[in-house]
Formats: structure tokens, C-alpha cells, sequence
């Protein structure tokens, strides 16, 4: 017992004598300990689920000046290397379990963005952590006037799991974004008190020459699996490569722009790159990525995102999910965003054009100097005003004047919109900062030609009689209304023949009360009891397509004509695929693929709004039409799916009209649309007209020529 005494005293001797680390005293001083107290409380906390808004503004505060004395001490060349790494992995420390409590409740992310607003509460707080520490806080910190309370999270807004997994991998520390070059103070210029969109826009509206930039001849592009590019492609390609780093890629649809993007991004070395475009491609997209770009992983949003790659390199998203997804993708440190069939986004007012125009501007603010890419092969629907959104979501104008690249080139000229010659110029600044457009006839001549053919049918059954009844009553409505207003105008003004403007005025009370009526026919119930009756028509005609010359294309734009088509395809014996809006990703994939490589599947059954665009169908050369489109750009974008590379024959598309109806003008109104998008682009000759609502011009249509029998 002595000895065990005696060895547990040695023992004891030893401890004592023992060395001791030396704790310099600065590690128990400093902001260090302060922070290293508050992340335990914020972790308690969060555990016990008290997340308070005093806990959430003490998240925050904690983890911005984390962030404030990593850049501090990373700088401090007065300490040594090692001491520097100590404090640098403590840091990392507290980041760590930062990063560990923000998995717990997401929501404590949104706390981290650039553009989170900071409480009087947290400007507060900072100043007491810092006084603790024995620093000086900031004189010139600035004292907010928002309310102490902290702001409840966006609706909707989530943060994926593998994202958070992203940044527990960093640990917790913003992407650094102190490369980017802030923007550079312009002084006032000759052009500094004009008002320079309109001039702008109205240049692309009186153009004679093609709208294009010129594009350096392509370089060598070492691509996978033996794929080629055709010299157009390769030329964008280049020119990411040479420097250029905005493009509003306009090719007529079918030649390519998705394969240009990607590649691009690769000669940009944009990634992360992300990708936004309509829900019925995106699927399709990560497949070209993965075709083009092997080396890059791509993940696709579905949903609040629980299955995506938080790692990926390129990452796609549909316009339709991307409100609940914009804060995290804001600030995940994208270097590249691609927007897919860009005229999308043509009304500002909507809420995914400022999801997109949003997300462009934080891109912008943060990455030396990003790839901006806007895909469309029919970038004006209307108006030339549709070009706005597009050139601002590129960084070319902002909501009021031209961006500081434009204005510079604008200011070269030594013009103003009071010279007849200012157009053509800014016309050419405009077009050199990126819009590249080719045409099928110029760049892929051994594409086949296509043509559009119609097909006049009678509806000479009960329903084509209940059709022509429908659209007197129709007619004759807004005769009465157009005689209603004549007589009763007090303006004194006389008109021989008919008013045209006042047609027109009829016409727009006609369409803006027609959503409202609960009874009575209207151009849109009209329009698709036609479609119902050429259903069969249609689809008979389709079959018979089928059977002569093979594989077709059918397009409607409702669904019970789609269900018509296929009742009767199935009673003939005849296999189709049907790809619609309410399908999944997986399914209508594989509707498309059977349709395209299974000799036994004849015809393709699609939905103009939702197969519209994105696909690649270009096995079948023959497109039926069975109801028309309310704009040219649909048409075309309808078409156009086999009108593509890869095509070798030429492309027909059958165009359903049902005759002595309203159909006939609506053909006839988007035949005269056609030339927006030629005339703005493509220097053709045609006019250009003004926004048009094609409702209310067929409505305009129907009432002239009523009003013209009646004289």
C-alpha cells in the first residue's frame, strides 16, 4: 500500500513538473472568445428550437464578423505564418458549427445574403461584441432605420440540403467576390441629359442591314465522341474564347444554340454556370451538357430541390420554380447565366422576368466580368419593346439609360438622337456588344427548305353550323356596340366610311370585357370550338400522312383536341407518343425517344404551348397544325421542331384552317406578324408593326368586315 502511495505521489510529481503549454495571452483576449461564447449560445439555442429573433440577430452578427476577421487576419503580415494558421482555424472553427446550426433551420442562410438587411438590434450587438473584444467599432458603421425585429424569410424561399453541404465544405464563408471591379464613375457626357432606350429600340425598328455582330473565324475545338460543329457554332464559340462575354444568341431555331452556350461557358471558363429555361427542356439540357461538356457535372432543380447536385458545375432550373429558389442561387458564385428561349422574360412586370433580372444583377455586381448568354430564336413577339428586358438582363441598358459600355460607345459617335445618323450608329453599338443572329439559308444550306401549307377544311356538320351562328352573334354584338358609339360620340367629328379607329376602340372594350362575362361567345370560346371541330379533320389528315410519307408531327393547343386526335389514332391502329405540359420530365423523355427512334411509333402528339420549344423531332419532315397559334413566333418555334439540324429532307408544315370562319383571319394576322422579327433582325424590308394584342385584332378584323357586308 506504501508503494502504491508512493507510485501515485510520484505520479503526481510528474504531472506537476511537467511542462506546460504556454498560452499566449492574446488567445484568451480578442474578438476570438466572444465569438467563440455567442456560436455556443446561437447552437443551444437553435437545439433546444428557441430560435427567437434575438438568437437569429446574434447568428448573424457572429458570423459577419467571423467573415471580418478571417480578411483581417488573412492581411496581418505583421504576425507570423503559424500564428496566423492557429487563428485561422479557429476561425474555421466557429464556422464550422455556424454552418452546422444554419443545417438545422435553413432559413438562418438568409440571414448571410449580400442584400439581408441588418437591424438596428444587430448594428447594436456588433458594437457590444466588438467593445467586449477591446476593439474600436467603426465610427462610420452605419445606423439603420429598420425595425429591431428581424425580417421573416421570403415566401417560399427554401436552401437544398446538398447546398447547405456546399457550404459546410467552405466552411460557411461566402463566396469571395472581392475580384469584382466596382463600377466605374461616369461623368456627364454629351448624351448625359438625353433620353437614349426610345432612340435605341426605334434604331432596330427602321434597320435595313442585319442585325449581327461579326464573329472571328473558329479556332480548333477539341469536342467529345467525334461531335462536330458547324462553322457558325464554332465562330461563338471563338468569340467567348477571344474575350466577349454577352451574347443575345437570335439563330432561327434549329441551329444549335444550346450546344453554343455550353461550349462557350466552357471557353469562359464560366462555371459555376447557371442555366434558366422552360421547364419542358430542362431535362434536355442537362443531357446536351452532359454530351458537350462531360467533364462538367449539371444538375437539375425539380421542386424545392432535395435531389440536386449541391457541387455541380452547371445547375438548370425552370422559370416556373425559380421565385422559391432565388436566394440561394444569388449567392452561390456563378460566374456564367444562360437564359433559354429568353423571350420569356419580355414582360418586366412579371414576376420571373424579375427573378431573372435580379439574379443577372447580383451576377454582375459579383463576378469579374461574367458570361451572360440570352438564347431565343424569335426574340421579338410584338413590339421592339420586347427587346428590353433581354438587353437589360445582358447589362446593356438599366431601367432608365444605356449601361456605361454602351454609353461609351455611344459617346464615340459624337451623335445625338437629333442626327438622322445617330440610328444606324447606335444600331451598330448596340449589335456589338453581342446580338449574333444567323439564318438557316445563309449558314446551314444543307438544311432542306421548309414551307407552310394550308389546308382549308368545311365544317359543314352541326358543329361547323353552331360555329357560323356563334360568330355572327359575335359580329353582330359588336356592331351594335360600333352604331352605339357612333351615335352617341360628341366630339362632332365625321368620318366617311368606316371609323377605323373607333373598330379598333370597339374591339379593345370587346377584349377587356370578354374574360369578365359569364355568358355569350367570345373570341377565345369561338376560336377553340373550332379547334374542337377540325379535330378529326386533323387528325385524320395526320393519319393519312402517316401512311403515305411517315413519321408526323401533330400539334394542338387543347387538350381535349389532343384527346380527339388520339381516340382516333388508337381506333386506326396507329401508334403515337403524346407529350404534354402534365406529364413528368422522365415520361414525356421517353415519349420522345420512342417517337424518334422506334420505327413502329408514327406520329408525335404535342401541345404547342408545352412542346412548342426545346424539342429536337426532327425525324419527321411532315408537321400538321391543328389549331393556329395566337402569334408567328409560336408557329414558328412549333415548326422549327424538325425544321433543325439533323434534318435532310423538307420540311412541310400542314396548316388546319377552317374556311368562312374567324380562323381565316387569324391565319391571315399571323402571316402579317411574320416580319417583326425580320424586319428588326434581319434588315428584310417588311413593315414593322406596332404592340399588337392579336385578340383584339381579330376582333377589329371581324367587326370590318361585318360592317363592310352591311354597307
Amino acid at each position: 500500500m506504501a508503494r502504491r502511495g508512493q507510485r501515485q505521489s510520484g505520479a503526481t510529481r510528474t504531472t506537476r513538473n511537467a511542462p506546460r503549454r504556454r498560452v499566449r495571452k492574446v488567445d484568451a483576449e480578442g474578438i476570438l472568445p466572444v465569438l467563440a461564447r455567442a456560436v455556443r449560445e446561437v447552437e443551444s439555442a437553435v437545439e433546444r428550437g428557441a430560435i427567437r429573433p434575438s438568437v437569429r440577430t446574434k447568428f448573424q452578427v457572429v458570423a459577419l464578423l467571423v467573415r471580418e476577421e478571417r480578411a483581417r487576419v488573412t492581411k496581418d503580415e505583421s504576425s507570423s505564418d503559424a500564428y496566423r494558421a492557429e487563428q485561422l482555424r479557429r476561425l474555421d472553427g466557429i464556422a464550422t458549427i455556424l454552418a452546422t446550426t444554419a443545417a438545422r433551420d435553413t432559413s438562418l442562410l438568409m440571414l448571410l445574403a449580400e442584400d439581408a438587411v441588418m437591424s438596428d438590434a444587430a448594428v447594436a450587438l456588433k458594437r457590444e461584441m466588438q467593445t467586449a473584444a477591446g476593439a474600436e467599432p467603426a465610427l462610420d458603421e452605419p445606423q439603420l432605420t429598420e425595425p429591431t425585429a428581424e425580417p421573416a424569410p421570403a415566401a417560399r424561399q427554401i436552401v437544398p440540403q446538398s447546398v447547405v453541404s456546399r457550404q459546410l465544405a467552405n466552411p460557411f464563408l461566402a463566396p469571395d467576390f472581392s475580384a469584382a471591379a466596382p463600377p466605374k464613375p461616369r461623368g456627364p457626357g454629351r448624351l448625359s441629359d438625353w433620353e437614349l432606350i426610345g432612340p435605341l429600340l426605334k434604331s432596330f425598328e427602321y434597320a435595313t442591314a442585319s442585325a449581327s455582330e461579326s464573329l472571328p473565324e473558329p479556332s480548333s475545338i477539341r469536342l467529345p465522341g467525334g461531335l462536330e460543329l458547324m462553322r457558325h457554332q464554332a465562330q461563338l464559340v471563338a468569340a467567348a474564347a477571344a474575350g466577349q462575354r454577352t451574347f443575345l444568341l437570335a439563330d432561327e431555331p434549329g441551329l444549335g444554340k444550346t450546344a453554343q452556350a455550353l461550349l462557350a461557358a466552357q471557353a469562359a471558363d464560366a462555371y459555376p454556370l447557371l442555366v434558366v429555361v422552360p421547364n419542358v427542356v430542362k431535362t434536355n439540357w442537362a443531357r446536351e451538357a452532359g454530351l458537350w461538356t462531360p467533364q462538367k457535372t449539371a444538375t437539375v432543380i425539380h421542386g424545392n430541390g432535395d435531389t440536386i447536385d449541391g457541387f455541380a458545375d452547371i445547375v438548370v432550373v425552370n422559370y416556373e420554380i425559380l421565385d422559391r429558389h432565388v436566394g440561394w442561387l444569388g449567392d452561390l458564385g456563378f460566374r456564367g447565366m444562360v437564359v433559354d428561349e429568353a423571350h420569356f422574360i419580355k414582360n418586366k412586370k412579371s414576376q420571373r422576368s424579375r427573378n431573372v433580372l435580379q439574379l443577372s444583377e447580383r451576377i454582375q455586381r459579383r463576378a469579374v466580368r461574367p458570361l451572360l448568354m440570352a438564347l431565343t430564336g424569335t426574340p421579338l413577339i410584338n413590339d421592339i419593346d420586347d427587346f428590353k428586358a433581354i438587353w437589360q438582363f445582358l447589362g446593356w441598358i438599366d431601367e432608365t439609360k444605356p449601361g456605361a459600355e454602351l454609353m461609351e460607345s455611344l459617346e464615340e459617335t459624337g451623335l445625338t438622337p437629333a442626327d438622322r445618323e445617330f440610328y444606324p450608329a447606335a444600331r451598330n453599338s448596340v449589335i456589338d456588344l453581342g446580338i449574333v443572329r444567323r439564318l438557316k439559308v445563309d449558314v446551314a444550306a444543307d438544311i432542306p427548305a421548309r414551307r407552310v401549307a394550308d389546308l382549308p377544311v368545311e365544317l359543314d356538320d352541326a358543329a361547323g353550323r353552331s360555329i357560323r351562328d356563334a360568330e355572327r352573334e359575335l359580329a353582330d354584338r359588336l356592331v351594335a356596340r360600333y352604331e352605339s358609339a357612333l351615335a352617341t360620340r360628341n366630339s362632332g367629328a365625321v368620318v366617311d366610311g368606316i371609323d377605323h379607329e373607333l373598330v379598333r376602340r370597339v374591339a379593345g372594350w370587346e377584349r377587356t370585357e370578354m374574360d369578365k362575362a359569364k355568358t355569350g361567345e367570345n373570341v377565345f370560346s369561338l376560336v377553340r370550338r373550332i379547334g374542337r371541330a377540325k379535330a378529326g379533320l386533323a387528325a385524320d389528315y395526320a393519319a393519312q400522312l402517316a401512311h403515305n410519307v411517315g413519321k408526323v408531327v401533330f400539334f394542338a393547343r387543347h387538350i381535349e383536341v389532343m384527346d380527339a386526335a388520339e381516340e382516333i389514332f388508337a381506333e386506326r391502329g396507329i401508334r403515337y407518343s403524346s407529350i404534354r405540359g402534365d406529364q413528368t420530365a422522365k415520361k414525356r423523355q421517353t415519349n420522345i425517344d420512342a417517337f424518334m427512334n422506334d420505327p413502329e411509333v408514327s406520329i408525335a402528339v404535342c401541345s404547342l404551348l408545352t412542346a412548342g420549344v426545346g424539342l429536337n423531332l426532327q425525324v419527321a419532315s411532315n408537321v400538321v397544325l391543328a389549331e393556329l397559334s395566337w402569334t408567328n413566333a409560336e408557329q414558328t418555334q412549333a415548326i422549327d421542331r424538325v425544321h433543325r439540324i439533323g434534318q435532310e429532307e423538307p420540311v412541310t408544315a400542314w396548316r388546319i384552317i377552317a374556311a368562312q370562319t374567324i380562323d381565316t383571319r387569324i391565319a391571315d394576322l399571323i402571316d402579317s406578324k411574320a416580319g417583326l422579327a425580320a424586319r428588326a433582325l434581319d434588315g428584310s424590308d417588311e413593315e414593322v408593326s406596332s404592340a399588337a394584342d392579336f385578340q383584339l385584332e381579330a376582333l377589329a378584323a371581324l367587326l370590318t368586315n361585318a360592317l363592310t357586308d352591311r354597307a
